[in-house]
């Protein structure tokens, strides 16, 4: 897949976490809050990644030979991943989806470019340019206006 597409792909991806946001803070209004509303959210993930990788043909049993060989913290991702789900839902309707938003990805950038910086996690290193600081002050700022207005 060339890299303008795999850009479009990701734009496309970030576009559905404010629909995931508001479908999930709607389902912890119906159900027993966020906590339930993230579990549920997650259920319907699993099952259907699990269709995914069936029909795919991939092999669930690489996974038991993950969890045999790997790291305990390569787990981790699972977590994260639900206290973000979480987090969000909680968010969402006290910050708004703006503000939400923003904030998180003013904290996956910040992140980001030090772990690229750094190849952190065994990733490729990129160095940290005066342009990549310059872009991650302006996404702080963005979020400040959209704070303040």
């Amino acid at each position: 897949m060339n890299r303008l597409l795999l850009m479009l792909l990701a734009v496309s991806m970030g576009a559905l976490l404010p629909v995931q946001a508001a479908l999930n803070t709607r389902l912890a209004r119906a159900t027993d809050g966020p906590v339930v509303a993230a579990l549920a959210s997650f259920a319907v993930g699993t099952l259907t990644l699990l269709v995914i990788a069936l029909a795919a043909g991939m092999r669930l049993g690489s996974i038991a030979e993950a969890v045999r060989s790997q790291s305990p913290t390569v787990w981790l991702g699972g977590v994260i991943g639900a206290c973000y789900v979480g987090s969000v839902t909680v968010l969402t309707p006290r910050l708004g989806v703006a503000l939400t938003f923003g904030l998180l990805i003013a904290g996956q950038l910040v992140l980001s470019v030090l772990f690229d910086h750094f190849g952190l996690f065994g990733l490729p290193m990129q160095r940290l340019s005066p342009g990549r600081v310059a872009g991650v002050l302006l996404l702080l700022i963005g979020v400040v206006l959209i704070r303040r207005f």
